[in-house]
């Protein structure tokens, strides 16, 4: 066996495949009588108008025979355009359903103190939610605490106890404030945090809100930050994130930013739900809390308040 044939079986052996040129007869093209239509070369030729070509020397003058057109290949199809990423339910759906939500009914929710806005929830009936909740969960914590917690929707226990951020999912967002020195305690309005929900009742079998009744609640949830007035915001979950700030993006992609919802600085961040199930996205939980907590201080120092 000479050397490149060894070679050549030692990389057969190791899965590589070896080229190797087609013999001389093979590789030759076929008469032009035997390959594809598509494939044949079109014949030169040169395209003249018709004219009368004059015989040399004074002859008699004969009329040129037009010539044959060469036919174009026909032109290869045009890919089609790359269609746009569908857009979310909840971007598509949301703008009309807060159209029809407005009115004399958000109208009158934007009025309303906090004894008022407590009962408006309590006995609401917009939505088909009201049909299988437990109770409502209107919120916790202090009414001008510095800092606004905006979660999701309520889950079961959220639903049987009227409290959000309770269970495991709520001792870790407790644990996480408490690094910072915040709690929904007694403690003074700078060291204390206003959890709310976006939805306040439970959709049946915790499944995502629909847009209609993210739009009913809306006004619930506007109405309770301009009472709370925060120096900042903390939206926690893909739906609280969207619902406030009107955008379709992941968190991960919003996360990191500061954004803004009437003047207030929001932070967003995953929900502790979900960090309970993806543990290595605690440090990064953790990084936007340390955001908040930048940020909160920075506006501190330009308002002057304690």
């Amino acid at each position: 066996m000479s050397w490149d044939a060894r070679q050549r079986a030692m990389l057969e052996a190791m899965g590589l495949k070896v080229w190797m040129p087609l013999p001389d007869a093979l590789s030759d093209p076929a008469p032009a009588s035997e390959q594809p239509l598509a494939e044949r070369p079109a014949p030169s030729r040169t395209l003249r108008e018709p004219a009368l070509e004059a015989a040399g020397g004074g002859g008699g003058a004969r009329q040129a025979a037009p010539a044959r057109p060469v036919l174009a290949p026909a032109p290869a199809p045009m890919p089609a355009p790359a269609e746009p990423p569908a857009a979310s339910p909840l971007q598509t759906l949301l703008p009309a359903a807060l159209v029809a939500a407005q009115g004399e009914r958000a109208h009158a929710i934007q009025t309303m103190d906090w004894v008022q806005l407590r009962d408006s929830v309590a006995s609401c009936r917009a939505c088909g939610l009201c049909e299988g909740r437990q109770r409502t969960v209107f919120g916790v914590g202090h009414e001008q605490a510095h800092w606004m917690i905006i979660g999701e929707a309520p889950g079961e226990q959220e639903d049987l106890q009227g409290e959000p951020f309770v269970g495991q999912a709520g001792k870790l967002l407790d644990n996480m404030l408490r690094a910072l020195g915040l709690g929904r305690g007694s403690a003074e309005a700078p060291q204390q945090v206003f959890v709310a929900n976006t939805l306040k009742c439970r959709p049946p079998r915790n499944r995502n809100p629909e847009p209609a009744e993210l739009a009913q609640c809306l006004p619930y949830l506007q109405r309770q930050i301009e009472l709370v007035k925060p120096r900042i915001i903390l939206a926690l979950g893909r739906f609280a994130v969207q619902t406030l700030l009107q955008r379709s993006e992941a968190i991960g992609r919003l996360r990191g930013q500061v954004h803004d919802y009437q003047g207030i600085p929001v932070v967003v961040s995953y929900h502790p739900a979900y960090l309970l199930r993806n543990l290595p996205d605690k440090a990064r939980a953790w990084e936007d809390l340390c955001l908040a907590r930048m940020v909160y201080q920075q506006r501190l120092g330009e308002t002057g308040a304690g």
